[in-house]
């Protein structure tokens, strides 16, 4: 109409509102559809956290290894660096050197041992850490469903359990372990194998994983060019326990990374079921380390190398193998680490 005032043509609709009308059309959807994954864990972690304080307010701790962890650390605190002479209350000191540091700190901030209730809530930081990373290892291969990180996490009452009801050292390993599958993921090789080494430190069983590892090494880089990231895993090992090797070397090896060590059947989950008098037999301990050993075996030469290749040419720089080498991807990663970690539950 002349001399009328012209209507302005509704402007398009902000990106944010264009989210939020999907994400309503896809609401039945959300739990379902991996480009939900995000939001979903999102809303997890900070449940989480809830639930955390929730269990530290309401369930009552048990003290199981914290002490003893506690008397391990003092005697260090106090100049006893042979290995030999470290106890707790639970028996002898049994981990590597990191432990001893990372423990050590942990001490001092908890008012030499003393204040639990700090404690747990460090541990439940330790726990939401190492959420945040495994919801990023199960994000980036994009294929793991929203609704199953629920069962991963909010539904497990013995991962709770374990981080802040009991105060283990497995938390800590775990945590470091997670962060250098991450840092595997991200093409930071290097940086990955020192932290892995340092998981290593905190708790011996995280040398499982050291199968997987090494075969990812050996395909991305050939055997001359693993050998110095094998080198910075071995030479953490020496700086750390140095003080202690330095004291009483054979006492420290023997007991920080001890193979022959005897699990209690009252402590075991997994064997439960069997008969205390055959789970102590070293027939039987025998029979699952040649299944562990016989299934490395055969993942390695039927499930992780290519068909028609031979394990050997896996040895040689990558640019001179005969078969061009396939980039590692975050599924090759995942295969063979958490192969190893399906394998550790096998023990104890």
């Amino acid at each position: 109409m002349a001399g009328g005032v012209r209507r302005k043509a509704p402007g398009s609709p902000s990106p944010l509102w264009g989210k939020l009308q999907t994400l309503w059309q896809d609401k039945h959807l959300v739990l379902f559809k991996t480009e939900y994954t995000l939001l979903v864990v999102s809303v997890l972690w900070f449940l989480e956290i809830g639930i955390n304080v929730w269990v530290i307010q309401k369930v009552a701790y048990t003290e199981i290894d914290w002490k003893a962890y506690m008397d391990e650390v003092e005697g260090v605190i106090n100049g006893t660096y042979d290995y030999t002479e470290l106890k707790g209350d639970t028996g002898p000191l049994v981990y590597p050197a990191g432990f001893v540091y990372i423990f050590t700190v942990l001490y001092y901030i908890t008012s030499h041992g003393v204040n639990i209730r700090l404690a747990q809530y460090l541990f439940a930081a330790f726990y939401l850490i190492t959420l945040l990373l495994v919801f990023r290892i199960y994000h980036r291969t994009k294929k793991v469903p929203p609704y199953v990180f629920f069962f991963v996490c909010c539904a497990s009452y013995r991962i709770h359990s374990i981080f802040v009801l009991r105060l283990f050292n497995d938390p800590v390993a775990m945590m470091l372990l997670f962060g250098a599958v991450n840092l595997f993921m991200d093409g930071n090789w290097t940086l990955g194998c020192g932290l892995y080494s340092l998981a290593v430190s905190v708790k011996m069983n995280v040398l499982l994983f050291a199968p997987g590892l090494l075969f990812l090494l050996v395909s991305e880089f050939g055997l001359i060019r693993t050998i110095p990231k094998l080198s910075l895993c071995a030479g953490i090992q020496l700086l750390l326990g140095l003080p202690f090797l330095l004291e009483n070397p054979v006492g420290y090896l023997s007991r920080a990374f001890d193979l022959g060590r005897q699990f209690m059947f009252k402590w075991t989950v997994n064997w439960r079921f069997l008969p205390e008098l055959l789970f102590l037999n070293r027939y039987f301990h025998l029979l699952l380390l040649a299944s562990h050993l016989l299934a490395l075996l055969l993942f390695a030469l039927r499930r992780w190398k290519r068909s028609g290749e031979s394990i050997f040419e896996l040895l040689k720089d990558p640019s001179k193998r005969k078969t061009p080498a396939q980039k590692t991807t975050v599924d090759h990663i995942l295969c063979r680490i958490w192969f190893c970690f399906y394998l550790l539950n096998v023990y104890p």
